[in-house]
Protein backbone atom coordinates (compact mmCIF):
# COMPACT_ATOMS: atom_id res chain seq x y z
CA UNK A 1 0.00 0.00 0.00
CA UNK A 2 1.37 3.67 -0.52
CA UNK A 3 1.65 4.13 3.56
CA UNK A 4 4.02 1.29 3.32
CA UNK A 5 5.95 2.65 0.26
CA UNK A 6 6.53 6.03 2.00
CA UNK A 7 6.77 4.42 4.93
CA UNK A 8 10.13 2.38 3.61
CA UNK A 9 11.19 5.67 1.71
CA UNK A 10 11.54 7.59 5.12
CA UNK A 11 13.88 4.71 6.83
CA UNK A 12 15.84 4.25 4.11
CA UNK A 13 16.68 8.05 4.12
CA UNK A 14 17.43 7.57 8.12
CA UNK A 15 19.57 4.74 7.57
CA UNK A 16 21.50 6.13 4.61
CA UNK A 17 20.32 2.85 2.23
CA UNK A 18 18.62 5.29 -0.21
CA UNK A 19 20.11 5.30 -3.82
CA UNK A 20 16.72 7.00 -6.02
CA UNK A 21 13.21 6.36 -6.83
CA UNK A 22 11.48 6.20 -10.32
CA UNK A 23 8.02 7.79 -10.69
CA UNK A 24 6.74 6.18 -13.96
CA UNK A 25 3.11 5.74 -15.88
CA UNK A 26 1.80 9.03 -15.81
CA UNK A 27 -1.79 8.88 -16.01
CA UNK A 28 -3.23 12.46 -16.79
CA UNK A 29 -6.42 13.82 -15.56
CA UNK A 30 -8.69 16.40 -17.59
CA UNK A 31 -12.48 16.77 -16.34
CA UNK A 32 -12.29 14.06 -14.10
CA UNK A 33 -11.33 11.75 -16.51
CA UNK A 34 -8.33 9.99 -16.39
CA UNK A 35 -5.66 9.96 -19.70
CA UNK A 36 -2.97 7.91 -20.30
CA UNK A 37 0.49 10.68 -20.16
CA UNK A 38 0.90 10.99 -24.03
CA UNK A 39 0.86 14.13 -26.50
CA UNK A 40 -2.89 13.59 -28.26
CA UNK A 41 -5.52 15.58 -29.24
CA UNK A 42 -7.32 15.80 -26.14
CA UNK A 43 -4.31 16.40 -23.51
CA UNK A 44 -1.33 18.76 -23.07
CA UNK A 45 0.31 16.86 -20.63
CA UNK A 46 4.06 16.17 -21.37
CA UNK A 47 5.25 14.71 -18.00
CA UNK A 48 6.26 11.04 -18.77
CA UNK A 49 8.44 10.14 -14.97
CA UNK A 50 10.11 11.70 -12.65
CA UNK A 51 13.68 10.91 -11.36
CA UNK A 52 14.44 11.38 -7.43
CA UNK A 53 17.94 11.17 -5.59
CA UNK A 54 20.15 12.29 -3.21
CA UNK A 55 22.20 15.35 -3.00
CA UNK A 56 23.85 17.92 -1.14
CA UNK A 57 23.22 21.72 -1.77
CA UNK A 58 25.55 23.96 0.21
CA UNK A 59 25.97 21.21 2.79
CA UNK A 60 22.58 19.93 3.17
CA UNK A 61 20.81 17.38 2.10
CA UNK A 62 17.91 17.15 -0.32
CA UNK A 63 16.20 15.54 -2.78
CA UNK A 64 16.53 16.26 -6.23
CA UNK A 65 13.47 16.18 -8.50
CA UNK A 66 13.87 15.50 -12.58
CA UNK A 67 10.82 16.01 -13.94
CA UNK A 68 11.25 14.43 -17.47
CA UNK A 69 9.38 15.66 -20.17
CA UNK A 70 8.88 14.74 -23.66
CA UNK A 71 10.95 17.20 -25.21
CA UNK A 72 12.92 18.46 -22.03
CA UNK A 73 14.18 17.92 -18.40
CA UNK A 74 12.93 20.40 -15.46
CA UNK A 75 14.92 19.79 -11.86
CA UNK A 76 13.76 20.87 -8.70
CA UNK A 77 15.25 20.55 -5.53
CA UNK A 78 13.12 20.02 -2.01
CA UNK A 79 13.77 18.80 1.38
CA UNK A 80 13.20 15.75 2.61
CA UNK A 81 9.45 16.37 4.31
CA UNK A 82 8.56 18.64 1.16
CA UNK A 83 10.06 15.91 -1.33
CA UNK A 84 8.17 12.56 0.42
CA UNK A 85 5.23 15.23 0.47
CA UNK A 86 5.38 15.95 -3.46
CA UNK A 87 5.54 11.79 -3.68
CA UNK A 88 2.83 11.19 -1.95
CA UNK A 89 0.72 13.63 -3.95
CA UNK A 90 2.41 12.47 -6.83
CA UNK A 91 1.21 8.75 -6.07
CA UNK A 92 -2.47 10.11 -5.06
CA UNK A 93 -4.96 8.99 -7.11
CA UNK A 94 -7.22 12.22 -9.03
CA UNK A 95 -5.43 14.55 -6.95
CA UNK A 96 -6.01 18.23 -7.66
CA UNK A 97 -2.84 19.66 -7.90
CA UNK A 98 -1.22 20.30 -11.02
CA UNK A 99 1.86 18.68 -10.98
CA UNK A 100 4.73 20.58 -13.16
CA UNK A 101 3.84 22.35 -16.35
CA UNK A 102 0.18 22.59 -16.25
CA UNK A 103 -0.03 18.43 -15.90
CA UNK A 104 -2.58 17.19 -13.34
CA UNK A 105 -2.41 14.24 -12.75
CA UNK A 106 -0.71 11.01 -10.60
CA UNK A 107 1.79 8.28 -11.62
CA UNK A 108 0.49 4.51 -11.77
CA UNK A 109 3.65 3.10 -10.94
CA UNK A 110 6.93 3.84 -8.44
CA UNK A 111 9.81 2.21 -8.00
CA UNK A 112 12.50 2.62 -4.24
CA UNK A 113 15.91 1.34 -5.20
CA UNK A 114 17.87 1.33 -1.66
CA UNK A 115 21.40 -0.95 -0.95
CA UNK A 116 19.33 -3.44 0.90
CA UNK A 117 16.44 -4.17 -1.80
CA UNK A 118 13.76 -2.40 -4.60
CA UNK A 119 10.61 -1.57 -3.51
CA UNK A 120 7.30 -1.53 -6.25
CA UNK A 121 4.34 0.01 -6.19
CA UNK A 122 1.73 -0.95 -9.06
CA UNK A 123 -1.46 -0.10 -10.06
CA UNK A 124 -2.11 3.01 -7.91
CA UNK A 125 -5.26 3.72 -10.06
CA UNK A 126 -6.58 0.48 -9.16
CA UNK A 127 -6.17 -1.21 -5.85
CA UNK A 128 -2.38 -0.64 -4.94
CA UNK A 129 -0.30 -3.67 -4.61
CA UNK A 130 3.25 -3.82 -2.95
CA UNK A 131 5.94 -6.00 -4.38
CA UNK A 132 9.52 -6.38 -3.28
CA UNK A 133 12.53 -8.35 -3.45
CA UNK A 134 13.16 -10.57 -0.41
CA UNK A 135 16.03 -9.08 2.07
CA UNK A 136 17.97 -12.15 0.87
CA UNK A 137 17.76 -11.29 -2.46
CA UNK A 138 20.39 -8.97 -4.60
CA UNK A 139 19.35 -5.47 -5.01
CA UNK A 140 19.58 -3.87 -8.32
CA UNK A 141 21.97 -1.64 -7.03
CA UNK A 142 24.68 -2.05 -3.77
CA UNK A 143 26.37 1.37 -3.75
CA UNK A 144 24.81 4.28 -3.40
CA UNK A 145 25.72 7.09 -5.68
CA UNK A 146 27.78 10.29 -5.15
CA UNK A 147 25.41 12.96 -3.51
CA UNK A 148 27.75 15.96 -5.26
CA UNK A 149 25.36 18.02 -6.82
CA UNK A 150 27.78 19.06 -9.74
CA UNK A 151 29.16 15.88 -11.62
CA UNK A 152 33.10 16.02 -11.31
CA UNK A 153 35.00 16.31 -14.32
CA UNK A 154 37.70 13.39 -14.34
CA UNK A 155 41.00 15.14 -14.76
CA UNK A 156 44.51 14.41 -16.21
CA UNK A 157 46.30 15.26 -13.33
CA UNK A 158 44.46 14.10 -10.44
CA UNK A 159 45.42 15.63 -6.89
CA UNK A 160 46.22 12.68 -5.02
CA UNK A 161 48.30 9.71 -5.75
CA UNK A 162 47.91 5.75 -5.75
CA UNK A 163 47.93 5.71 -2.23
CA UNK A 164 45.50 8.63 -1.59
CA UNK A 165 47.85 11.49 -0.67
CA UNK A 166 48.30 14.68 -1.60
CA UNK A 167 50.70 15.18 -4.33
CA UNK A 168 53.23 17.04 -3.19
CA UNK A 169 54.33 19.43 -5.86
CA UNK A 170 50.59 20.37 -6.13
CA UNK A 171 50.76 21.11 -2.37
CA UNK A 172 54.51 22.78 -2.81
CA UNK A 173 52.95 25.11 -5.74
CA UNK A 174 49.93 26.33 -3.44
CA UNK A 175 47.81 24.20 -5.96
CA UNK A 176 45.94 22.24 -2.79
CA UNK A 177 46.17 21.82 0.32
CA UNK A 178 47.39 18.68 2.34
CA UNK A 179 44.10 16.65 1.88
CA UNK A 180 44.23 17.26 -2.12
CA UNK A 181 41.15 19.75 -2.13
CA UNK A 182 42.17 22.65 -4.80
CA UNK A 183 42.18 26.26 -3.14
CA UNK A 184 39.41 28.44 -4.39
CA UNK A 185 42.20 31.15 -5.68
CA UNK A 186 44.12 28.37 -7.43
CA UNK A 187 41.15 26.94 -9.21
CA UNK A 188 41.57 28.55 -13.02
CA UNK A 189 45.50 27.62 -12.29
CA UNK A 190 44.32 23.94 -12.02
CA UNK A 191 41.81 24.20 -15.09
CA UNK A 192 45.29 25.40 -17.23
CA UNK A 193 47.14 22.62 -16.01
CA UNK A 194 44.76 19.99 -17.05
CA UNK A 195 43.82 21.74 -20.04
CA UNK A 196 47.33 21.82 -21.26
CA UNK A 197 48.05 18.13 -20.67
CA UNK A 198 44.78 17.22 -22.37
CA UNK A 199 46.15 18.79 -25.49
CA UNK A 200 49.81 17.80 -25.29
CA UNK A 201 48.87 14.14 -24.15
CA UNK A 202 47.36 13.28 -27.89
CA UNK A 203 50.34 15.39 -29.60
CA UNK A 204 53.06 13.19 -27.53
CA UNK A 205 51.16 10.01 -28.29
CA UNK A 206 51.43 10.61 -32.06
CA UNK A 207 55.51 10.63 -31.93
CA UNK A 208 57.37 7.98 -32.83
CA UNK A 209 58.57 6.33 -30.09
CA UNK A 210 61.90 7.70 -27.83
CA UNK A 211 63.16 6.46 -25.18
CA UNK A 212 63.89 8.36 -22.97
CA UNK A 213 61.99 11.34 -24.54
CA UNK A 214 63.99 14.52 -23.99
CA UNK A 215 61.46 17.63 -23.16
CA UNK A 216 63.18 21.47 -22.48
CA UNK A 217 60.80 23.90 -21.20
CA UNK A 218 61.94 26.84 -21.99
CA UNK A 219 60.84 30.27 -19.58
CA UNK A 220 59.69 27.51 -17.07
CA UNK A 221 58.77 29.68 -14.02
CA UNK A 222 57.49 28.55 -11.00
CA UNK A 223 56.97 25.38 -12.81
CA UNK A 224 53.63 24.87 -12.67
CA UNK A 225 52.99 23.22 -15.85
CA UNK A 226 56.53 21.68 -16.32
CA UNK A 227 55.44 18.92 -13.18
CA UNK A 228 52.63 18.53 -14.29
CA UNK A 229 53.53 17.24 -17.74
CA UNK A 230 56.54 15.31 -16.08
CA UNK A 231 53.95 13.81 -13.90
CA UNK A 232 51.40 12.69 -16.57
CA UNK A 233 54.10 11.34 -18.79
CA UNK A 234 55.86 9.44 -15.76
CA UNK A 235 53.12 8.10 -13.58
CA UNK A 236 49.98 8.01 -15.98
CA UNK A 237 51.69 7.16 -19.02
CA UNK A 238 54.68 5.34 -18.27
CA UNK A 239 56.73 6.66 -20.27
CA UNK A 240 60.95 6.88 -19.73
CA UNK A 241 61.26 11.12 -19.87
CA UNK A 242 63.96 13.52 -19.09
CA UNK A 243 63.24 17.10 -18.46
CA UNK A 244 65.06 20.15 -17.96
CA UNK A 245 63.16 23.67 -17.31
CA UNK A 246 65.24 26.54 -18.43
CA UNK A 247 64.64 29.40 -16.01
CA UNK A 248 66.50 33.25 -15.31
CA UNK A 249 65.11 33.49 -11.87
CA UNK A 250 67.92 31.97 -9.70
CA UNK A 251 64.99 31.76 -6.52
CA UNK A 252 62.46 30.20 -8.57
CA UNK A 253 65.47 27.74 -9.93
CA UNK A 254 66.30 26.63 -6.60
CA UNK A 255 63.31 25.76 -5.43
CA UNK A 256 61.41 23.67 -8.41
CA UNK A 257 64.87 22.04 -7.75
CA UNK A 258 63.78 21.50 -4.24
CA UNK A 259 60.44 20.72 -4.81
CA UNK A 260 61.43 18.04 -7.92
CA UNK A 261 63.55 16.62 -5.30
CA UNK A 262 60.79 16.54 -2.23
CA UNK A 263 58.73 14.73 -5.13
CA UNK A 264 60.97 12.25 -6.33
CA UNK A 265 61.18 13.61 -9.83
CA UNK A 266 64.42 12.02 -10.33
CA UNK A 267 64.74 12.99 -14.21
CA UNK A 268 63.57 16.60 -13.87
CA UNK A 269 65.75 19.58 -13.21
CA UNK A 270 65.58 22.93 -13.49
CA UNK A 271 68.63 25.23 -14.43
CA UNK A 272 69.03 29.30 -14.49
CA UNK A 273 69.57 31.22 -18.12
CA UNK A 274 67.83 33.17 -20.41
CA UNK A 275 65.71 31.25 -23.68
CA UNK A 276 67.60 33.18 -25.47
CA UNK A 277 71.63 32.22 -24.15
CA UNK A 278 70.33 28.89 -23.67
CA UNK A 279 73.14 27.11 -25.55
CA UNK A 280 70.17 23.76 -26.26
CA UNK A 281 72.51 22.38 -29.33
CA UNK A 282 75.36 21.31 -26.48
CA UNK A 283 72.64 19.83 -23.89
CA UNK A 284 72.37 17.00 -25.20
CA UNK A 285 74.59 14.48 -27.08
CA UNK A 286 73.21 13.80 -30.63
CA UNK A 287 71.36 10.97 -29.93
CA UNK A 288 69.74 12.38 -27.05
CA UNK A 289 68.35 15.24 -28.76
CA UNK A 290 65.58 17.72 -27.71
CA UNK A 291 62.28 16.06 -29.32
CA UNK A 292 59.96 18.34 -27.39
CA UNK A 293 60.69 21.96 -26.78
CA UNK A 294 58.06 24.15 -24.64
CA UNK A 295 57.43 27.60 -24.17
CA UNK A 296 54.24 29.19 -22.27
CA UNK A 297 54.08 32.78 -22.19
CA UNK A 298 57.73 33.77 -23.00
CA UNK A 299 57.32 37.62 -23.63
CA UNK A 300 57.21 38.93 -27.05
CA UNK A 301 60.60 38.33 -28.57
CA UNK A 302 61.34 35.53 -26.11
CA UNK A 303 59.05 33.28 -27.67
CA UNK A 304 60.42 33.31 -31.26
CA UNK A 305 64.20 32.73 -29.48
CA UNK A 306 62.41 29.74 -27.80
CA UNK A 307 60.77 28.97 -31.36
CA UNK A 308 64.23 29.47 -33.02
CA UNK A 309 65.90 26.77 -30.36
CA UNK A 310 63.45 24.16 -30.94
CA UNK A 311 64.02 24.57 -34.82
CA UNK A 312 68.15 24.37 -34.07
CA UNK A 313 67.48 21.23 -32.07
CA UNK A 314 65.73 19.37 -35.24
CA UNK A 315 62.49 18.97 -32.16
CA UNK A 316 59.59 16.90 -33.48
CA UNK A 317 57.60 19.00 -31.40
CA UNK A 318 57.31 22.53 -30.69
CA UNK A 319 54.75 23.98 -28.50
CA UNK A 320 54.23 28.00 -27.79
CA UNK A 321 51.17 30.20 -26.24
CA UNK A 322 52.59 33.72 -27.17
CA UNK A 323 52.69 36.59 -24.82
CA UNK A 324 53.00 40.22 -25.11
CA UNK A 325 53.08 40.73 -29.18
CA UNK A 326 54.89 43.85 -28.82
CA UNK A 327 57.63 43.74 -31.84
CA UNK A 328 55.41 43.44 -34.66
CA UNK A 329 52.74 46.31 -32.67
CA UNK A 330 55.95 48.55 -32.89
CA UNK A 331 56.30 48.25 -36.83
CA UNK A 332 52.53 48.83 -37.55
CA UNK A 333 52.62 51.69 -35.53
CA UNK A 334 55.46 52.86 -36.98
CA UNK A 335 55.27 52.81 -40.79
CA UNK A 336 51.72 53.63 -40.57
CA UNK A 337 50.87 51.98 -44.01
CA UNK A 338 47.92 52.84 -45.61
CA UNK A 339 46.16 50.17 -46.49
CA UNK A 340 42.67 48.39 -46.59
CA UNK A 341 42.84 47.03 -43.71
CA UNK A 342 44.26 50.26 -42.11
CA UNK A 343 40.93 51.04 -40.13
CA UNK A 344 41.61 48.12 -38.02
CA UNK A 345 44.88 49.76 -36.70
CA UNK A 346 42.87 53.03 -35.42
CA UNK A 347 42.03 52.08 -32.01
CA UNK A 348 44.43 50.99 -29.82
CA UNK A 349 42.41 47.35 -28.58
CA UNK A 350 42.05 46.51 -32.31
CA UNK A 351 45.99 47.35 -33.14
CA UNK A 352 46.57 45.18 -30.20
CA UNK A 353 44.40 41.97 -31.34
CA UNK A 354 45.92 42.69 -34.85
CA UNK A 355 49.36 42.68 -33.99
CA UNK A 356 48.69 39.46 -31.81
CA UNK A 357 46.98 37.82 -35.10
CA UNK A 358 49.62 38.96 -37.38
CA UNK A 359 52.31 37.87 -35.17
CA UNK A 360 51.35 34.78 -35.02
CA UNK A 361 50.92 34.12 -38.52
CA UNK A 362 53.90 35.05 -39.47
CA UNK A 363 55.80 32.64 -36.52
CA UNK A 364 53.29 29.87 -38.55
CA UNK A 365 54.16 31.03 -42.27
CA UNK A 366 58.08 30.38 -40.82
CA UNK A 367 58.06 27.57 -38.96
CA UNK A 368 56.25 25.85 -42.09
CA UNK A 369 59.52 27.05 -43.86
CA UNK A 370 61.46 25.37 -41.47
CA UNK A 371 59.48 22.20 -42.17
CA UNK A 372 56.56 22.33 -39.32
CA UNK A 373 53.08 21.63 -39.79
CA UNK A 374 51.36 24.42 -37.51
CA UNK A 375 48.18 24.83 -35.75
CA UNK A 376 46.67 27.68 -33.40
CA UNK A 377 44.24 26.38 -31.25
CA UNK A 378 42.72 28.07 -27.61
CA UNK A 379 44.80 27.01 -24.86
CA UNK A 380 41.84 27.77 -22.01
CA UNK A 381 38.80 30.20 -22.43
CA UNK A 382 39.92 33.27 -22.03
CA UNK A 383 37.53 33.48 -18.79
CA UNK A 384 40.40 32.26 -16.93
CA UNK A 385 43.56 33.38 -18.85
CA UNK A 386 43.91 36.45 -21.80
CA UNK A 387 46.84 34.55 -23.36
CA UNK A 388 45.05 31.82 -24.49
CA UNK A 389 46.24 30.73 -27.55
CA UNK A 390 49.18 27.43 -28.06
CA UNK A 391 50.77 27.33 -31.26
CA UNK A 392 51.62 23.68 -32.24
CA UNK A 393 54.62 23.08 -34.63
CA UNK A 394 54.86 19.16 -35.65
CA UNK A 395 58.27 18.05 -37.70
CA UNK A 396 57.26 17.32 -40.62
CA UNK A 397 58.96 15.91 -43.94
CA UNK A 398 56.79 16.97 -46.58
CA UNK A 399 56.81 20.24 -45.33
CA UNK A 400 60.72 20.51 -46.68
CA UNK A 401 59.60 20.12 -49.85
CA UNK A 402 60.75 23.41 -52.28
CA UNK A 403 57.55 24.26 -53.56
CA UNK A 404 55.93 24.17 -50.36
CA UNK A 405 58.86 26.39 -48.65
CA UNK A 406 58.75 29.10 -51.73
CA UNK A 407 55.11 29.31 -50.82
CA UNK A 408 55.54 29.88 -47.43
CA UNK A 409 57.76 32.04 -47.48
CA UNK A 410 56.10 34.20 -50.64
CA UNK A 411 52.93 34.52 -47.98
CA UNK A 412 54.97 35.56 -45.50
CA UNK A 413 56.80 38.78 -47.35
CA UNK A 414 53.08 39.27 -48.81
CA UNK A 415 52.07 39.93 -45.13
CA UNK A 416 55.17 42.20 -44.39
CA UNK A 417 54.78 44.18 -47.55
CA UNK A 418 50.72 44.75 -46.81
CA UNK A 419 51.46 45.76 -43.31
CA UNK A 420 54.54 47.92 -43.42
CA UNK A 421 56.94 45.65 -41.53
CA UNK A 422 60.24 46.09 -42.01
CA UNK A 423 61.51 42.46 -40.39
CA UNK A 424 59.74 39.95 -37.89
CA UNK A 425 62.20 38.96 -35.09
CA UNK A 426 62.03 35.28 -36.20
CA UNK A 427 62.64 35.54 -39.25
CA UNK A 428 66.08 37.01 -38.51
CA UNK A 429 67.23 34.73 -36.32
CA UNK A 430 66.50 31.67 -39.02
CA UNK A 431 68.27 33.91 -42.14
CA UNK A 432 71.12 34.47 -40.09
CA UNK A 433 71.61 30.57 -39.24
Amino acid sequence: MLNQFIEKIKESLENRSFIKITLSNFIAIQENTAVVGVLTNNTKTTLKKILIRKTIIKREEKLTFVYRHKTNDITKNYSFEEGIDKIITFLTKYNSVKNLENDTGFFNQAILFTTDFDLHLKNVSKKPTVQSQKATQIPTQKQAVSLSHDKQKKRAIQTKDQKGNSKNYLQALKITDNTGKVYKNAQDKYKQINQYIEILSVLLKQLPSQKPLQITDMGAGKGYLTFALYDYLKNNLKLKINTVGVEFRKDLVELCNQIAKESSFDNLSFVEGTIEEYQIKLEQTTEEKTHVLIALHACDTATDDAIFKGIEADAELIVVAPCCHKQIRREIESKKTKHKLSPLTDYGVFLERQAEMLTDTMRCLLLNYCGYQTKAVEFISDAHTPKNVLLIATKKESFLESTKKTERLNEFEELKSFFGIETHYLEKLILKS
